[in-house]
């Protein structure tokens, strides 16, 4: 479900769409109809998933390949740090995949010496 997440910029869309996506599996897991009004807490326990969630997995994954990617030499970096010249259209810009990661990494007080250090940088991603 999360396949290539690592790349997309979470929108709180994407983040509504995994969670309710989530919650049908477990629901079906548990082969609970939404009629028994069981709630998600209990069938959260039932399956012993916890306080694991699709959307903050994507989010996690998504600033692991940031570390990565900034930790590299290459054209993958030297794409992602671009810049394109010129104005921009009217109206409010596209979220883009670098700014959300910025905005997560900062929830989670993450520099680029973090990044640099790939131990150090994935366990505070996990942790955080």
């Amino acid at each position: 479900m999360l396949r290539g997440s690592q790349t997309w910029p979470v929108r709180k869309e994407n983040e509504v769409a995994l969670q309710q996506a989530e919650m049908r599996m477990v629901r079906w897991m548990c082969n609970v109809k939404v009629k028994d009004r069981v709630p998600g807490k209990e069938l959260s326990k039932r399956v012993v998933i916890g306080d694991i969630y699709i959307d903050t997995t994507a989010k996690q994954v998504a600033m692991v390949w940031a570390c990565v990617v900034k930790r590299r030499h290459d054209l993958v970096k030297k794409c992602m740090e671009y810049e394109v010249e010129g104005s921009r259209p009217r109206g409010r810009p596209n979220r883009t995949w670098r700014k959300v990661v910025q905005r997560d990494c900062q929830a989670r007080n993450l520099n680029r010496e973090d990044a640099v250090d790939s131990s150090r940088g994935k366990k505070l991603i996990k942790t955080g």
